[in-house]
């Protein structure tokens, strides 16, 4: 795959906030320059060119000397179609089926591709889940976060887009492994193998880890391994 300019990337991140995360809707103000470019560890000018390439194509609107907004009518059609399924009635099965087969290959591209930021980001949510875990806390906001982030660093768009869909097999995964104290050790070592990979940017040994990680969940739901 060719690599991305780091203004396209930029505007990659900035589109995920908005249409997976959720996090600027139509009409928002975007934060400004200074601030926009330290939470995205990115120069300004870097920043500006993301800013036109989103305002190409009709995601932002640029408004002199008042900011940049998320355009009143952008709408992500592509979408639709994975609201539709993530509103669907999928049984677990279904879905912990589906992380196993998606997310192996994600780690295997985020630990290719992940910038330096992204990969200490992934990092810092598997010791903020290993930390809950020993206190005994809710992890599933940082457990999402944490696929969200390994999604993210692919640099693939798709993959992106996918995660709202995997987001109730997780939290299924997570209240189930709260009543089975294995579960729980099995996540904190499958996450120590997987981040010990993503750091040494062993793309491989990421897609294995990934993958016993999701072979302990699902046996762990007792899902049958041949379902017709």
């Amino acid at each position: 795959m060719a690599q991305k300019r780091l203004s396209d990337r930029v505007a990659d991140t900035i589109l995920s906030m908005i249409v997976v995360d959720k996090k600027f809707k139509p009409g928002d103000k975007l934060p400004n320059e200074n601030e926009f470019s330290e939470i995205l560890q990115v120069s300004r000018t870097t920043l500006r060119e993301a800013f036109r390439i989103l305002a190409a194509g009709r995601v932002v609107e640029i408004r002199r000397g008042r900011g940049t907004y998320v355009r009143e009518d952008f709408a992500d059609p592509s979408m639709d179609a994975l609201s539709d399924l993530t509103a669907a009635r999928v049984d677990a099965g279904d879905l912990y089926e589906m992380r196993l087969i998606f997310e192996p290959e994600a780690a295997y591209y985020a630990a290719r591709r992940a910038t330096d930021r992204e990969l200490e980001r992934i990092l810092e949510l598997g010791e903020q889940i290993e930390e809950l875990i020993l206190e005994g806390r809710d992890r599933r906001a940082v457990e999402q976060e944490f696929h969200k982030a390994i999604a993210r660093a692919t640099h693939n768009e798709f993959m992106n887009r996918l995660m709202p869909i995997l987001f109730s097999a997780i939290d299924k995964g997570v209240t189930l492994s709260r009543e089975k104290r294995e579960a729980e050790e099995n996540t904190v070592s499958d996450h120590r193998m997987l981040m010990q990979f993503l750091q040494s940017r062993n793309a491989e040994g990421a897609r294995y880890a990934m993958k016993i990680h999701m072979m302990h969940a699902i046996e762990q739901l007792d899902i049958p391994k041949d379902r017709p």
